[in-house]
């Protein structure tokens, strides 16, 4: 006898979004149109992914991650709770690609940590972490992996200060203490690396 199996759908997906299964989506997730999610990636609670976005296989994304228009996702590619996916950027997984020569399995991976935000039309080479809270500028081209706190902008991306959580610059005093403007939460600066106090 074949029995019939009941899948409870806890999120939305536009009409158009094509879902490849089996991955796992969690409750509170929204998927625009024409987007593709392909097999066994996972999409954390809230998240919301944008018009023509690709997450390719294994990619896990955490909770509350906002993915922008058109942005591609590639495996080997996680994120952290709270990531903010500018439109139109871009992770690459290989970094020698050639049209003939298939590198499955070799794919590089990058790590996306919590709170970072990527601008627009940023592009994130393979094999280098984002710190989190870090913030990458507009059209950044990230080739070395950058700092938790640390804002990185141009081609290739430097960094050029720190910035807090809510997303503004800091200025540190003497003592390497900053105060963000919004929040008032304090950060040091110690080493060459920043931690809220």
């Amino acid at each position: 006898m074949h029995k019939e199996i009941d899948i409870k759908i806890d999120y939305f997906a536009h009409p158009s979004a094509i879902i490849d299964h089996p991955c796992m989506i969690a409750k509170g997730v929204k998927i625009w149109h024409f987007s593709h999610i392909m097999p066994n990636c996972v999409i954390g609670e809230n998240c919301n992914i944008g018009q023509n976005v690709v997450i390719s296989s294994e990619v896990v994304l955490g909770k509350n991650v906002k993915v922008q228009n058109n942005v591609s996702i590639y495996t080997g590619v996680t994120c952290d709770d709270d990531v903010f996916l500018g439109p139109s950027m871009v992770f690459t997984n290989v970094t020698n690609p050639r049209s003939a020569i298939n590198r499955r399995g070799q794919y590089a991976k990058t790590h996306v940590g919590k709170g970072a935000s990527i601008g627009a039309n940023a592009t994130i080479v393979c094999g280098h972490n984002i710190g989190a809270f870090a913030f990458i500028g507009a059209g950044a081209v990230v080739t070395k992996h950058v700092p938790a706190y640390a804002l990185v902008v141009g081609n290739p991306a430097r960094q050029i200060g720190w910035i807090s959580e809510y997303g503004h610059r800091l200025e540190f005093n003497a003592e390497g203490i900053a105060e963000c403007l919004e929040s008032k939460e304090k950060y040091q600066l110690k080493n060459n690396s920043v931690s809220k106090l």
